[in-house]
């Protein structure tokens, strides 16, 4: 039976993911693998460096962070499309629920909250008391509004980037395209208990709950289409949320300034603003070590070719610990037809094989070639770490043991396409294919970005030197994308870097064969066939039976190779020592901000 999916690929989806490989691909990273134990040690250092600075919090005063680029100015968090807004976003809006260092949800907007044993069904109980920024209360009616917007028709072409949140819900497709207009997925039983209902057993029901929240009595007069291009999601001022802090003043691509949310729920905030100044990365950290900027964080980081330098400033504390991206060298295993293309139709009954790269030996070969412990050392300065599965390494389904690891070895590379037939025939310094066709792989990569751009020559070199003709094409990124979801141009080879989402280790939505991310065209029944089991209800309810489905499809992943991991990358932020209270997570450094607050002086 033909499996298909009709693959509503709009512009905003796509960008979704450039930003999120943009995200990824310009983290700024530090040395050392570290597990969950040493970002809790980090934790602690940090705590106790606070402690010892001074023990009694202070209110008042101002703390200024810096950034590279400054945000596009969607200050909506259902419609944000760029990395920075985050930084407005993370101080502005919550969700009803967070995570805490050990990356398990835990109670924000929502005090608690049941699943019933049918996994069918989520019920919140929500916190009293909680306003908007304009004093408004925060109710169950707003909970509901929200999932009734990302669910709306108009709401991808509108630009809405959270559908994933929404799509299991009960009766989401029928109301997403219009066929129904009564909204039965999220119901509000009282002003302050919410039930999320669900089409069928749900494994991890609370992710679903933790989209962040918007103000019904803000925007239920103003159609979804027309949110994005609202005052409300734009203007300084305008912008309503629960956070700790309220966007009141903005000079667009200089500053924008956040003060502090005096009925906040979790008690009144230290600091009285928070000011991002648009800084760049030439400069940031000599502002840094004078004192012109307080902390540099996510998404930009320290740049790379001066964290060596922040360490040894006294005044400067950096926090480092892995990220939740990595980076791969992607292989074409096969191309989509022209016509699935234009009817949007991913079905691998009708992918024509790149025959270059169909052998898995071949693939196999290309990875004892590629010297990654060199990439890393030259390209990130040894800040990040090599990985041999697409897991991120502090997630528990993360297994080092059942994958492979294709440690640097040129002569076994060498070996593996001499005994395929991959021979230099004309003493050219390149091999033909055993047919004796000449053999070239056409290697895509997007321009702009220094670690894409040094780690292409370095890949061209290593295969190069053994025998591989490799014809490098750098493009800008919307012509990169372009040709690599659409499969055009004979690529073969390409670079992308992935940013993690979500902290569930599901990685259906990059691998399964008609994911719509499965840039690489991987069609392999078995790693289907082991996604779909570990997802299987009710079996998937606990934990070790998935990781050891998990460690199955980590196995036949780097056997099968759909793609080369490269390395797994850092985030290094760092922040001035009058800054205090700061207990970073490890998705963020923005862990309870109204609890930041400053000493005297820089």
């Amino acid at each position: 039976m033909n499996k298909k999916t009709i693959f509503r690929l709009t512009f905003i989806t796509l960008l979704i993911f450039i930003l999120a490989a943009l995200v990824a691909c310009t983290s700024n990273i530090r040395e050392a693998e570290m597990d969950m134990n040493v970002q809790k040690q980090l934790k602690q250092d940090t705590k106790e460096k606070s402690e010892r600075t001074q023990k009694k919090p202070k209110a008042g005063g101002t703390l200024v962070g810096g950034m590279y680029t400054s945000p596009t100015g969607m200050f909506n968090p259902l419609f944000y499309e760029e990395a920075n807004e985050e930084n407005i976003l993370a101080f502005t809006h919550e969700s009803l629920v967070s995570r805490n260092e050990h990356l398990e949800f835990v109670p924000k907007l929502a005090e608690k909250w049941e699943i019933n044993e049918a996994h069918t069904e989520l019920t919140l109980f929500l916190k009293k008391g909680v306003k908007w920024h304009d004093g408004e209360k925060f109710t169950a009616n707003d909970v509901v509004f929200t999932y009734e917007s990302i669910s709306h028709p108009d709401y991808i072409q509108a630009g809405g980037i959270l559908t994933s949140y929404a799509e299991p819900l009960l009766d989401y497709i029928p109301f997403s395209n219009g066929e129904t207009q009564k909204f039965e997925g999220v119901v509000a039983k009282d002003d302050y208990t919410v039930i999320f209902k669900f089409s069928k057993p749900t494994i991890n029901p609370i992710h679903f709950a933790s989209a962040p929240i918007i103000p019904k009595h803000i925007f239920e007069d103003i159609p979804v289409a027309e949110m994005p291009k609202a005052p409300e999601s734009l203007e300084a001022g305008k912008v309503i949320g629960t956070g700790p802090f309220r966007l009141t003043e903005m000079v667009e691509n200089e500053q924008y300034v956040l003060e502090g949310h005096k009925d906040y729920w979790q008690g009144t905030p230290y600091l009285n603003k928070i000011i991002w100044r648009v800084v760049p990365p030439s400069v940031i950290v000599d502002q840094l070590e004078n004192g012109e900027i307080d902390f540099i964080a996510n998404p930009d980081g320290i740049p790379l070719e001066s964290i060596n330098n922040v360490h040894e400033l006294e005044n400067i504390t950096i926090i480092e610990q892995p990220s939740f991206s990595y980076q791969l060298l992607g292989f074409k295993h096969n191309y989509r037809t022209k016509e699935d293309i234009e009817l949007g139709i991913f079905d691998p009954d009708n992918w024509k094989s790149n025959k270059k790269l169909s052998s898995t030996k071949v693939r196999q070969a290309i990875a004892f070639a590629i010297n990654r412990e060199a990439i890393l050392e030259e390209v990130l300065y040894n800040h990040g770490a090599i990985i041999n599965a697409p897991i991120a390494k502090p997630f528990w389904a993360y297994d080092e043991n059942a994958t492979k690891n294709y440690a640097f070895n040129p002569k076994k590379a060498s070996t593996i396409l001499d005994e395929l037939g991959y021979l230099d025939n004309n003493d050219d310094g390149f091999r033909e294919d055993p047919d004796d066709n000449e053999w070239v792989l056409n290697f895509n990569y997007p321009i702009g970005n220094e670690l894409h751009e040094k780690s292409a020559s370095l890949i061209k070199k290593m295969l190069g030197d053994i025998g591989i003709n490799v014809h490098l094409r750098p493009q800008k990124m919307a012509a990169f994308m372009e040709d690599l979801s659409n499969d055009k141009n004979e690529l073969d080879l390409y670079l992308l870097g992935w940013n993690l989402g979500s902290v569930d280790p599901d990685p259906t939505e990059m691998w399964g064969a008609t994911a719509t991310y499965n840039f690489s065209r991987w069609n392999n029944p078995k790693s289907d066939e082991l996604l779909k089991k570990a997802v299987k209800a009710p079996e998937a309810y606990e934990q070790d039976y998935r990781k050891k489905v998990y460690k199955d499809w980590q196995e036949l992943f780097s056997e099968d190779l759909p793609v080369l991991l490269l390395y797994a990358q850092n985030s290094v932020w760092a922040y001035n020592n009058r800054l205090q209270g700061v207990e970073p997570l490890p998705l963020t450094m923005y862990n309870n901000p109204h609890l930041w607050w400053v000493t005297v002086g820089k």
